[in-house]
């Protein structure tokens, strides 16, 4: 959650005019600003689904799981269109309308609440050919589908899509292959059940055999990616582009590299104790409200700072000429300190209240 913030505030305060992972001109600090906020989305997804299973298994049904999946999903595709876009834009013209990572978590959440009732190997059957397979998928483009493009776009494509007069939808997140990748974290819920031994073990397992097949399949550069790594002028510069893997919509070889090292490190977090540990847990316990918040600050922070130096910051996600990554950073840190006593106030509540509703918050 806090790493993800970095990726919102360079958004609004760098002042770098290119994709921050293109090698023509991104520094190296400024591509791994960008690169480390390529963990979030992934093991967000990935962690829904573990939570769904570890929440059915603990106290609910299958039909009670199923349920709260559809309508908690229902509910993110709604606060994306309306709360998280207004944050975003700071205007109601809803002519265009943003979809993002709260989108892809619903619409998994939605295909998952039926999902659930398979039997748990079918399951991961098909999130496992959804999330190896999809890349077989990146030669279709959604101008060769006809009546059906803009359908494509919404399923593996980024772009926007027309509708109506004038009215367009960015989909930024298209939904394959998230849609298969929270299945697979359901099944992974089963491994979270197991005793801690067992548990890490297979954690060390499948975190560092992701791991390895990333560096083998990315190093064969013939499939898992569209955009093959190449050599570099130095050695630092060559290792970028082996990094360099693609996030819209996320490649194979892109989740690899997050989920592996993620899961691997799962067991270390785990043992994580004191106040450094609490601190960070603050965030993660109300994960939504935090990201609802944390965007309406950036933006207000930026506007703000557009306001007393009109010459510094315009307005747009993008700013420019904006800020060097040492001021990035500063004003990454004011934020997520600056939500650390509202998040608190809120786990503190939810903790102390058991109302049904502050489960979609």
């Amino acid at each position: 959650m806090v790493i993800m913030a970095l990726d919102h505030t360079r958004d609004y305060f760098s002042n770098f005019g290119h994709e921050p992972t293109d090698l023509a001109f991104a520094s190296t600090g400024m591509f791994f600003t960008r690169w480390i906020t390529h963990y979030c989305a992934p093991v967000f997804v990935f962690l829904a689904g573990c939570s769904a299973h570890l929440a059915q298994s603990s106290k609910k049904t299958l039909k009670q799981t199923a349920t709260q999946l559809l309508t908690r999903g229902l509910w993110l595709v709604l606060v994306e269109v309306t709360i998280v876009r207004l944050g975003w834009a700071f205007d109601i013209d809803y002519s265009i309308v943003f979809l993002q990572v709260i989108w892809a978590l619903g619409c998994s959440m939605i295909l998952l609440s039926g999902l659930i009732f398979l039997p748990l190997r079918l399951i991961l059957a098909i999130g496992l050919v959804i999330v190896f397979g999809h890349n077989m998928l990146d030669g279709i483009k959604a101008q060769q589908m006809g009546a059906y493009g803009n359908l494509w776009e919404f399923l593996h494509q980024q772009g926007p899509v027309k509708y109506g007069n004038g009215n367009t939808i960015m989909v930024f997140y298209p939904l394959i292959p998230w849609v298969g990748l929270m299945p697979l974290g359901y099944c992974f819920g089963a491994v979270m059940k197991m005793p801690e031994a067992q548990r890490n073990r297979w954690l060390y397992g499948i975190g560092g055999t992701a791991t390895i097949l990333f560096i083998v399949l990315r190093y064969i550069n013939i499939y898992g990616d569209p955009a093959y790594w190449h050599a570099q002028t130095t050695l630092h510069r060559t290792v970028l582009s082996f990094l360099n893997t693609t996030k819209y919509p996320p490649s194979l070889l892109y989740l690899l590299m997050t989920l592996g090292p993620a899961i691997t490190a799962l067991p270390l977090l785990e043992q994580l104790q004191g106040p450094a540990a609490q601190f960070f847990t603050v965030y993660g316990r109300v994960p939504f409200f935090y990201y609802v918040l944390h965007i309406y600050l950036i933006h207000s922070i930026a506007q703000l700072v557009g306001i007393i130096e009109p010459q510094t910051m315009i307005k747009g996600i993008t700013m420019h000429p904006g800020f060097a990554l040492p001021v990035v950073y500063a004003y990454w840190i004011t934020v997520v300190l600056l939500l650390y006593y509202p998040c608190r106030w809120f786990m503190r509540y939810k903790m102390s209240h058991k109302k049904w509703w502050l489960s979609y918050i």
